[in-house]
């Protein structure tokens, strides 16, 4: 793991945020050529829930955190934040008042970008059916 930040974050006198660690990952993965598989691997756990630990979206225990740390050089103030509880939700919109309808809309809050990097990593940019879709 590094110790110092790297390009945008060098600059930075503020303390690194869940989205600062999402930024690094999302860079250093494009870099390393890795694939949230690859992730899934080194965390031990679905390329799902991995990816949307990576996003922010879900907490990593010590363990998770320093695999995910090794796996892209992240500062260990970064491995901190991925162990601690995120503040759930990536999609700034207004919230349903239906109780269903919010629980879909939370769905896709929580895991809405994990499902578009997801799609976007297996099969290219382009849109996925509602319909006949399936989720593994």
């Amino acid at each position: 793991m590094k110790h110092e930040s790297e390009g945008a974050l060098a600059p930075m006198t503020r303390p690194l945020t869940h989205q600062d660690v999402t930024d690094l990952i999302l860079l250093r993965k494009m870099r390393k050529k890795l694939k949230w598989t690859d992730v899934a691997k080194a965390v031990g756990l679905s390329k799902e829930w991995s990816t949307a630990a990576c996003m922010g979206q879900m907490q990593m225990t010590e363990a998770q955190a320093t695999a995910v740390g090794n796996m892209f050089d992240l500062p260990d103030e970064a491995v901190l934040l991925l162990q601690t509880v995120p503040y759930k939700g990536s999609l700034p919109t207004v919230v349903p008042a239906d109780p269903l309808i919010y629980r879909f809309y939370e769905l896709v809050n929580v895991y809405g970008t994990t499902f578009k990097a997801l799609i976007h990593e297996e099969f290219g940019d382009g849109i996925m059916s509602a319909i006949d879709f399936t989720w593994t």
